[in-house]
């Protein structure tokens, strides 16, 4: 924004005591307002202006916080990565003692889905504004925020039953598949939502940890059918996304729990990133590394209701990429799979000898197959893995359907506001 001095503005922040930092606000804000640092997800109030993109993805309302303020002292980013908790509201008579003239309004500029391509003109492709954020018609009810996060008697414990390995034996592809039981405690949760882990002690400046969110890999009722508990697919962290060395915190806590073991938990949380429950629903899943999670959920609690005979599901198609098969998780019970049940491409980029092969790659592969389940208002489509594939998946979904005489933005649109299309990118 570009504000007299004397402007007031709406300001938005985030409550660092209730965000998970799951990454959703930074990657659904279409001008680049939101970044964050290795505590505190913020919001730079020279580059908000208000469109609202990010509330109603956010899984624990953190992000739906505003001051009025006056614009010459709004609160710096650097300020906000700062905090450990949301600052008071300024009164009237603060607000009048800073110049803000009682009942003013505030100043926005007009809101912008896209952003403008720097050389070219043309308007650039947002990915993230193709993204549902309704669930499905016929998704289950999900609870949400049973427990915390604010203040550690708001977690619940659960109970270490199982911690497997689910990739080949590798120096860098280390991934668990954790099992956490609840015992008597309420925790229902439904394919798609997510958990909370708060890693004990304290970071380096001598403040709790945050929890760190991981979507759960097992169906409604649970990992052992009957049970009170829950999986989880967690890879252990030895680099950060630019290579550097370092250990995470949560990944490397969880990955080294032993049976038997305790750990706090909030949540559980998601209400839109839900799969279809009606007879002859398709699910279309598209993921890599861990964002396999809410995928094998799904395809869990479609499995089961087969084998009973009490539900007549659509076409189930999952796109799955890794760098190799080895660092696939789950790769040798995904081949044990019926055909006539689920339809599997993996895609690798790192085969030794072979060219590389993304998802977006397999995704043209079966473009006709794509195509008619892009149209079907009973198919929905579960994108899950890191940022960098958001884009090139979406932009893979519009070829097909340009390819096949279909409008983008119209098939893009419906797919949206019919909650068909879910982006869960981190």
């Amino acid at each position: 924004m570009d504000l007299a001095d004397g402007a007031v503005i709406k300001q938005h922040l985030i409550d660092p005591e209730i965000c998970i930092r799951c990454n959703t606000c930074e990657a659904t804000c279409p001008v680049g307002a939101i970044t964050h640092d290795s505590r505190n997800y913020v919001v730079d109030a020279d580059k908000c202006n208000l469109c609202m993109a990010c509330v109603p993805p956010c899984p624990t309302g953190s992000i739906d916080n505003w001051r009025t303020m006056p614009r010459v002292k709004a609160y710096s980013v650097e300020a906000q990565l700062g905090w450990d908790e949301l600052p008071a509201e300024l009164s009237a008579d603060e607000l009048a003692e800073a110049g803000v003239a009682a009942g003013a309004t505030p100043t926005v500029e007009p809101v912008s889905p896209s952003l403008p391509a720097a050389e070219t003109g043309e308007t650039a492709f947002v990915a993230s504004q193709w993204g549902a954020t309704l669930p499905p018609w016929s998704a289950a009810h999900a609870y949400t925020n049973l427990y915390g996060p604010k203040g550690a008697e708001k977690t619940v414990t659960a109970t270490v039953t199982g911690n497997v390995r689910v990739t080949e034996v590798g120096r860098e592809y280390d991934t668990h598949h954790v099992v956490l039981d609840f015992g008597a405690m309420p925790f229902p949760v439904l394919e798609g939502q997510s958990i909370g882990i708060v890693p004990p002690g304290v970071d380096p400046n001598g403040r709790p940890h945050h929890p760190r969110q991981y979507s759960i890999a097992s169906p409604r009722n649970g990992e052992r059918p009957g049970y009170n508990n829950l999986s989880l697919t967690i890879k252990r962290v030895l680099e950060d996304h630019r290579g550097n060395p370092v250990r995470g915190v949560a990944s490397n806590y969880m990955c080294d729990l032993k049976v038997g073991d305790t750990v706090q938990v909030v949540g559980p949380f998601g209400a839109s990133f839900l799969m279809p429950n009606h007879p002859r629903s398709s699910i279309v899943m598209i993921c890599t590394g861990t964002g396999s999670a809410p995928m094998r959920a799904m395809t869990e609690w479609r499995r089961r209701l087969r084998a009973s005979g009490k539900f007549e599901g659509g076409k189930l198609m999952l796109f799955f990429g890794a760098r190799t098969k080895e660092e696939l998780p789950y790769f040798g019970p995904l081949q044990n799979l019926p055909r006539d049940f689920i339809d599997i491409e993996f895609a690798f980029s790192r085969t030794p000898g072979a060219s590389k092969r993304y998802v977006q790659d397999a995704i043209r592969d079966r473009a006709a197959d794509v195509a008619a389940l892009l149209v079907d208002p009973n198919a929905c489509f579960y994108v899950c893995g890191l940022k960098a594939m958001e884009e090139g998946v979406v932009l893979a979904l519009r070829d097909v359907a340009v390819q096949a005489g279909l409008l983008w933005d119209a098939v893009g649109a419906a797919m949206k506001r019919e909650g068909r299309l879910h982006l869960e990118t981190y």
